[in-house]
């Protein structure tokens, strides 16, 4: 059950009250001495986050998609992989003029 934020019109009170989604909402000021009517406040979420295989936006993806990542990937690695090798060093070429 989630907690949800109330402001009062008339005095400005604002509280939390923790109540089923299917509850009314409330209407009048808990104050005492108060006869306002409330309003609901918009509230920030819950802030879920989702961590792991198994959600949507990884496991739903058309096969093209897909096909495109792997091509993507693969060039990647034969970009890495066709460079210089390790150990082996270009000769330099001088800029001096020869003699």
């Amino acid at each position: 059950m989630p907690n949800y934020d109330y402001q009062c019109e008339k005095c400005g009170e604002v509280f939390e009250v923790f109540q089923s989604m299917k509850d009314e909402k409330l209407t009048d000021c808990p104050k005492e001495g108060c006869d306002g009517r409330v309003k609901r406040l918009l509230g920030t979420g819950a802030g879920l986050i989702f961590k792991g295989e198994g959600f949507y936006e990884t496991d739903y993806r058309s096969d093209s998609y897909k096909a495109g990542e792997k091509k993507a990937s693969e060039a990647g690695k034969v970009k890495k992989e066709g460079g210089e090798k390790k150990g082996e060093s270009q000769p330099k070429k001088s800029s001096e003029p020869s003699s």
